[in-house]
């Protein structure tokens, strides 16, 4: 029988989902990734104030991003499969002002994403 998890979604991550310590926390695996890239958004930082997520991910400061629309602007990262339950997973792990949507990457993967909750996003 094979331990292989069964994946069922990409994720991309440009923060520190990307980071081995907060993979091993969330998923229980290191999780293999490709490059990439998420056309029409801008990243910033965002103070996290849950001690249990700065425990996890040792920073008291994570990336955020925000959609734009312009050409201009693209956020590097990764993508990586994962199944549904993983997927869950990290939707425990990321505070309230990140929400998680559907966006087509630079590659035209079609993932989830976790961008800033408080603004308005565009059908992608």
């Amino acid at each position: 029988m094979s331990t292989t998890p069964v994946t069922t979604e990409l994720l991309f991550s440009y923060g520190t989902l990307q980071l081995e310590t907060v993979q091993l926390a969330t998923f229980g695996r290191r999780l293999p990734g490709v490059k990439d890239a998420l056309p029409g958004y801008a990243q910033k930082l965002l103070k996290i104030e849950d001690a249990a997520v700065v425990a996890t991910s040792g920073k008291t400061h994570h990336p955020i991003v925000q959609f734009t629309g312009r050409d201009e602007d693209s956020v590097d990262g990764m993508f990586f499969a994962v199944t549904a339950e993983e997927l869950r997973n990290a939707d425990k792990y990321e505070v309230a002002a990140y929400q998680r949507v559907a966006v087509t990457l630079r590659s035209g993967h079609r993932a989830w994403v976790y961008v800033d909750a408080r603004f308005g996003l565009p059908n992608q």
